[in-house]
C-alpha cells in the first residue's frame, strides 16, 4: 500500500499558493500553474511545508494523486520539468522556426511542421539531433514529447525515429536469406 498522500511537500521560498474550490494555483519563480484538488481533501501548512490531509477513509484512493499533482505544481514553478528527445536516422533532424514552430525532417516526402502550445520551451542542439522540451506544466510537458516521438517512432530493425535519451531499444533480427 502507497503512504504517498503522507509525505509533506517542501515549500520553497518564493513560492505560494491559494485554494480556490478544487483548483490550486501555485505562484513562484517560473510563472504561475494550477493543479485539480479533489474534492475531500485539504491543503494545510505546517513547519513550512504542505500537507494534504483527506476528510474520512473514503477518499484514500485519491490522497495520493491529490498529493503528487500539488507536488508536481510546486516543482514545476521552482525547477520546471523537461524532457529530452534524440532523433536518430541519415537525414532526420529538426529545427525552430519562429519561436513557436519546430520543423522536423523524418525521411518523408515534406517536412513535418509541429506548433508549439503556450507555456512550452524548446532547445535544440546545434547538430538538430537532440531536442529539449521544458516547461513549469509536467503534463503539458510529456504530451508534447509524446506528440513528437510519435511523429516517427523508433523502426525495431534499425533503431532510426525519434526516442527519449533515456528509452532503451530492443533491435530485431531481421528475416535472413535462406539455402
Amino acid at each position: 500500500m502507497s503512504r504517498i498522500g503522507l509525505k509533506p511537500i517542501p515549500k520553497p521560498a518564493g513560492v505560494s499558493y491559494a485554494v480556490n474550490g478544487k483548483t490550486v494555483e501555485v505562484k513562484g519563480p517560473k510563472g504561475t500553474t494550477t493543479a485539480l484538488l479533489p474534492t475531500g481533501i485539504k491543503l494545510v501548512e505546517r513547519d513550512n511545508q504542505i500537507v494534504a490531509e483527506r476528510e474520512n477513509d473514503s477518499q484514500k484512493a485519491i490522497h495520493g494523486l491529490a498529493r503528487v499533482l500539488v507536488f508536481n505544481a510546486v516543482e514545476g514553478v521552482t525547477n520546471g520539468w523537461k524532457k529530452e528527445l534524440d532523433i536518430v536516422g541519415i537525414g532526420y533532424r529538426a529545427e525552430m522556426k519562429g519561436k513557436e514552430m519546430v520543423v522536423f525532417t523524418l525521411g518523408y516526402s515534406h517536412p513535418i511542421e509541429f506548433p508549439l502550445p503556450i507555456g512550452i520551451d524548446v532547445a535544440i542542439d546545434p547538430k538538430q539531433t537532440h531536442v529539449t522540451v521544458s516547461g513549469i506544466d509536467r503534463q503539458k510537458v510529456g504530451q508534447v514529447a509524446a506528440d513528437m516521438r510519435s511523429l516517427r517512432k523508433p523502426d525495431p530493425y534499425k533503431n532510426k525515429g525519434v526516442r527519449y535519451t533515456d528509452e532503451k531499444l530492443k533491435k530485431k533480427v531481421g528475416k535472413t536469406g535462406s539455402k
